[in-house]
């Protein structure tokens, strides 16, 4: 594969000698339009790499905020399509920041794999995250993903012991995500070093950069993880900032996900000092 815009983050970040934020967000939470404004202002609010979810009815991995934003935005009217017109928009305006979709299988498989991944690449994403394709599925999507120019990135899990991981590392590119508890999002919160223990190990494995996330919510924990990882991703402290808003009928939801991205960047930033 050539040089994605993934990669060359990464790059970018070691240079800097810091780690990086990935923030996840639901495509078209709470509608499209407020999504929008959303992605549009989280790399000036601090993130590196974007993580957008793609609308699922049966999110199995999320917990119970993720599975909200979900659940909103399909009532919203968001498809796939849309997905990929909200990426389409967002390049208007921002040609570097990388954008990985996450999410689950069934809907790229009803949308169509090889149109998925014509349109995804041609709408400006740069990576996938599909949680239930394991790999021994590999030729069903990862294979032609890599093959579209897409970074394929793969999950490993506290569960994943010596022998499974170099199977999971096999067609991983970009990065590994390093699902820092078990269970499902945001129920847990990780411990720093368990962290830094399992990410030695994968870093053992592969050159790739590995990415944290899952339970870190707080820009303190953002920066413990930092010290090991190559970037923290986080999702339903910033999903959950869209409930809040409609529940208090504020209209702010954007804003306040940018409020909560530039305190997580100032955490790690902090960290790197």
């Amino acid at each position: 594969m050539t040089e994605t815009r993934i990669d060359a983050r990464f790059a970018a970040l070691k240079a800097e000698g810091r780690a990086g934020l990935v923030p996840f967000v639901t495509a078209g939470d709470p509608d499209f339009d407020t999504s929008l404004d959303i992605i549009r202002g989280l790399r000036h609010a601090g993130a590196d790499i974007i993580e957008l979810g793609m609308p699922f009815t049966d999110p199995m991995a999320d917990g119970p905020a993720v599975q909200a934003s979900s659940l909103r935005a399909l009532k919203a009217g968001q498809t796939m399509a849309k997905t990929l017109d909200l990426v389409r928009r967002f390049r208007e305006g921002d040609d570097d920041t990388p954008i990985v979709l996450m999410g689950y299988y069934n809907p790229i498989y009803s949308y169509g794999n090889d149109r998925f991944l014509s349109d995804a690449k041609s709408a400006g994403v740069d990576g996938l995250i599909i949680v239930d394709l394991p790999p021994e599925e590999d030729d069903e999507l990862c294979l032609p993903a890599r093959k579209a120019g897409l970074n394929f990135i793969r999950l490993a899990t506290p569960t994943t012991d010596e022998a499974r991981l170099p199977k999971v590392l096999g067609n991983t590119s970009g990065f590994v995500y390093y699902v820092s508890i078990t269970g499902v999002t945001g129920t847990a919160t990780p411990d720093a070093d368990k962290v830094k223990t399992a990410v030695a190990r994968i870093k053992s494995h592969t050159d790739l950069p590995v990415v944290v996330g899952f339970g870190v919510k707080t820009a303190g924990q953002a920066a413990q993880i930092a010290v090991s990882a190559d970037a923290v991703a986080v999702g339903s402290a910033l999903v959950a900032q869209v409930a809040e808003a409609q529940i208090r009928g504020s209209g702010d939801a954007a804003a306040r996900i940018h409020r909560v991205v530039s305190a997580l960047a100032e955490g790690i930033a902090d960290r790197a000092v």
